[in-house]
């Protein structure tokens, strides 16, 4: 059996950060290299990365002729698993696709399509597996559909093979992370413990909380070559006591990585000496959704922090040469002045990096429901939800005045004179370069949406 697992490029309409960072799909990587033995000698299995491929997709498919198909993705990406699974079936009439990803674990029935045979709500290597088991077997769609409906609770451990890294070999000097370059993931635990009320990640594992091993992480770690680590954990920065043991353990095993998290303002505010033994091992840069400078914007998310401690964690991060990438969640109550005030406070921390996200009620969140009557879009226009395409109506400000005041925020903030010279004397000359090509082509999406107004 022929199978091939495909990453969608992004549609065209989509605000896409591919064009700053392109990750290895190590969702794909997990299912090549949890085959079961004893079907791997009847499988020949191929992943096709669109983002980085140049050839059209009804090429390739053409080309391999596989018997199953399956896609991953975001909510961005539904509309176009569908019509990229309606162009696998008018080319290969008798070809099965499925799709899986985290948004199809939480909002399945966005994937419902003639042209899409399975969806993967749960246990996503689990039911690719039996998948592939029943139709060795000559099974038909209806009975795996059956089987894969059958109820079963989402897994709380992670008992799976090492991700097959040798399966994107073709691809691999392409992944990398804004300076992070070549990057490779890893991922030690699922979900997160918190709840705030925007967050989609909680939602994949129905709000619970687990972690590998870190003795399995610290080999994974030891078998990946490159020396750029993302840990793609929804909050690695979370237990002081695992965070200890990762650290000695790198230092026992003489691991030598640079590393890239996520993280909580208040975890590291109140952690910074944890946070001073990370960096000695590796810690590099952290993501942390600082979200608001407005206490009101705080506690409305269910955030649990201030902005004071957003203060202090900036300065520690400062004070340790940790690099942050600070994300903020834009309210659509912000007026000409509430962005000035943001603007004004982001310099005055010398805060380099910064993604300003315009309110995003995803379906599957808590919020989701306190919207729905306020879109500006129809809610299947899944190409828009990115977190930067403004969804619902501003309250004090036209959408293409919007539009404008999140890209004259951004470049008052990334663009002072002090900052690219420390980003040329820190990352080098071609790496910047780099950098400005990808901004800019966001940057343009963002122009053409003020020239449009919408």
């Amino acid at each position: 059996m022929k199978i091939l697992l495909v990453r969608p490029r992004p549609h065209s309409e989509t605000i896409g950060l591919q064009h700053v960072m392109i990750c290895e799909p190590l969702e794909l990587e997990y299912l090549v290299s949890n085959i079961p033995e004893e079907i791997k000698d009847q499988i020949d299995i191929k992943i096709l990365d669109m983002i980085i491929e140049t050839e059209k997709y009804e090429i390739l498919v053409k080309k391999e002729n596989p018997d199953l198909i399956l896609f991953t993705g975001y909510i961005t990406h539904a509309g176009v698993i569908k019509e990229l699974s309606k162009a696998s079936k008018e080319l290969l009439p008798s070809v099965k696709t499925g799709t899986g990803g985290v948004h199809a674990e939480v909002v399945p029935e966005d994937f419902k399509s003639e042209h899409i045979d399975f969806v993967y709500d749960r246990n996503g290597i689990d039911g690719f597996n039996l998948t592939v088991k029943m139709l060795l077997d000559g099974r038909n769609t209806e009975e795996i559909r059956r089987a894969l409906d059958k109820p079963a609770p989402k897994k709380t451990i992670f008992d799976y093979n090492y991700p097959d890294r040798e399966s994107v070999s073709k691809y691999r000097k392409y992944y990398y992370y804004m300076f992070h370059n070549p990057c490779a993931l890893i991922k030690t635990s699922f979900g997160c413990p918190y709840s705030c009320s925007f967050c989609f990640c909680r939602e994949i594992t129905d709000g619970k909380y687990f972690s590998r091993d870190m003795d399995d992480v610290i080999k994974e770690l030891e078998a990946i070559p490159e020396e750029e680590i993302y840990i793609v954990d929804d909050d690695f920065l979370f237990d002081r006591k695992r965070l200890n043991n990762f650290a000695d353990l790198l230092i026992k095993k003489n691991i030598k990585k640079k590393f890239l998290v996520y993280g909580r303002a208040d975890f590291i505010t109140e952690n910074a000496d944890i946070m001073a033994k990370l960096k000695n091992v590796g810690l590099n840069a952290v993501i942390v959704g600082i979200e608001s400078v407005r206490s009101k914007d705080l506690k409305s998310y269910n955030k649990k922090t201030t902005a004071e401690i957003n203060e202090n964690c900036i300065k520690i991060l400062k004070s340790l040469d940790i690099e942050l990438y600070a994300t903020l969640i834009i309210p659509l109550d912000f007026t000409v002045s509430d962005f000035e005030e943001l603007t004004k406070w982001l310099r005055r921390l010398d805060v380099r990096f910064v993604n300003l996200q315009p309110l995003t009620p995803l379906p599957g969140t808590d919020i989701f429901n306190l919207y729905t009557n306020e879109l500006l879009y129809e809610r299947d226009k899944f190409e828009l939800w990115d977190m930067a395409h403004v969804l619902l109506k501003p309250e004090f400000m036209s959408i293409r005045r919007f539009y404008y005041e999140l890209l004259k925020a951004y470049y008052k903030v990334i663009m002072r004179p002090k900052h690219l010279v420390y980003l040329v004397k820190r990352y080098g000359l071609k790496a910047n370069i780099k950098m400005l090509c990808g901004s800019s082509l966001v940057s343009r999406q963002y122009i053409r949406k003020i020239l449009r107004g919408i």
